[in-house]
């Protein structure tokens, strides 16, 4: 774990490099692309002031209102598995922290960001979308939601299945998506994505 006390942005720095050698390498996330932009791109702005500190620490971060900015394996994991192309036109469900925006803006060739309720419902500004990431664990992608993709878009969530959490990974194909887990590994879970409950007896 990597903690922040009440240091000048130096110490962030320290942070960042500690959590690029220490959870994402031995994670095997080791994409030059992805330790290149983990190394960029200060997460300590994108948590409340009060949680700088543990911004770099190996597990999700609360937010608020529910929401989380997932651990550093789980985003460097996504990352590497999208493999985004400077093509891609990016649909990007966004936990909440806008964390994850930032690092893809200069890898793709645009993002649109949208929020887990408008995620659920499946409205976006556009269509035909290359990659959709999903910046946390869902039981379920809506038709509506994968409607949003070009005819062979490629998918990276978080996916909730009987209470474990993976990475998984997932293509377009005669208009349904399939996905394929790739880590199992703790993620913050959207509720908006929630499985209807089955009746059993």
């Amino acid at each position: 774990m990597t903690i922040v006390e009440d240091r000048p942005e130096a110490g962030y720095e320290i942070a960042r490099k500690a959590m690029i050698d220490s959870q994402l390498r031995t994670s095997g996330v080791n994409a030059p692309f992805v330790l290149r932009r983990m190394g960029e791109v200060p997460r300590e702005r994108f948590v409340p002031e009060a949680l700088r500190s543990v911004a770099y620490m190996d597990r999700a971060v609360p937010l608020g209102g529910g929401r989380w900015l997932p651990a550093p394996e789980v985003q460097g994991l996504m990352l590497q598995e999208a493999l985004p192309k400077d093509s891609d036109r990016v649909l990007l469900v966004d936990g909440g922290s806008g964390y994850m925006a930032e690092v893809l803006r200069p890898l793709v060739a645009s993002v649109e960001v949208i929020d887990p309720v408008a995620g659920a419902s499946g409205k976006a500004e556009g269509s035909d979308f290359t990659l959709l990431m999903i910046d946390g664990a869902v039981e379920q992608i809506p038709q509506a939601l994968i409607a949003l993709l070009a005819p062979d878009g490629r998918i990276v969530t978080g996916h909730l299945s009987e209470g474990v959490t993976q990475v998984a990974v997932g293509r377009i194909a005669a208009g349904a998506a399939a996905l394929l887990p790739v880590a199992e590994v703790g993620i913050p879970v959207l509720p908006e994505f929630a499985a209807p409950k089955k009746w059993t007896f």
